[in-house]
């Protein structure tokens, strides 16, 4: 099985990035071949941090979003088909909506055998019900729908928990999973060095390089993190 992964949540900071890059160090440490995009043109933080793996594409082109699609054409050679995680900037949901309805996406993909995700990064805020119900309102029945409570956005998730959105979610057969929160010191010092998580874990050298108690606590979170991502549809 291989997945399509659209790391959404529509508005801007609510951890988006984040979670690709961790998917991302996921895929790379279970030795699972994947193929990453960067749709935001102003920061393009996943190929930044992944270079070796993501590359821009622009969303608002269907011939930038084919790009997607392709990796799921090519057979590697132990017969797996690679993974792929789109990180999807703010404000992307109009074009990519009609690209998917056009192409009739979902359909093909579950032809081939691929698992089309929508992840949906949510914060604390009201923003994130309302988006929410307006993703499962353009896609319907179809693809998974991953609710991610991004406990680095906020703490208090009640509004989410008790909405109609969530419950109309959750009968489409939704999955709501929690995205601890990684220490904001050490991921601040992660961001500066341009490193994927594998990187500012084994790095030993310059200025912002972690110390033996922050590499340790970026360890327990990936692994705690791995273990919810261990649950999912990848």
């Amino acid at each position: 099985m291989s997945s399509l992964n659209f790391i959404g949540g529509e508005k801007g900071g609510v951890g988006k990035s984040v979670a690709a890059r961790v998917l991302a160090q996921y895929f790379l440490d279970k030795g699972l071949p994947f193929t990453g995009f960067d749709t935001d043109r102003s920061h393009t933080s996943f190929t930044r941090f992944y270079a070796d793996y993501a590359a821009p594409v622009v969303v608002d082109s269907y011939e930038g979003l084919d790009l997607v699609v392709g990796a799921f054409e090519e057979t590697l050679p132990d017969g797996q088909q690679s993974s792929v995680i789109v990180d999807l900037a703010a404000q992307t949901a109009a074009p990519l909506s009609r690209w998917v309805k056009d192409s009739d996406l979902i359909a093909v993909l579950s032809e081939m055998g691929v698992t089309v995700n929508f992840w949906h990064l949510a914060d604390a805020g009201k923003d994130s019900v309302d988006l929410l119900q307006r993703l499962i309102d353009t896609y319907g029945a179809g693809p998974n729908y991953l609710v991610v409570k991004n406990l680095g956005r906020g703490s208090d998730f009640s509004q989410l928990d008790q909405s109609d959105a969530l419950k109309n979610a959750l009968a489409l057969g939704a999955r709501v999973v929690t995205l601890g929160q990684l220490h904001e010191a050490s991921m601040r010092k992660i961001d500066r060095q341009n490193a994927s998580f594998w990187a500012a874990i084994n790095n030993r050298n310059g200025a912002d390089t972690l110390g033996l108690l922050e590499r340790q606590r970026v360890k327990t979170w990936l692994r705690n993190t791995y273990e919810m991502l261990d649950t999912l549809p990848l």
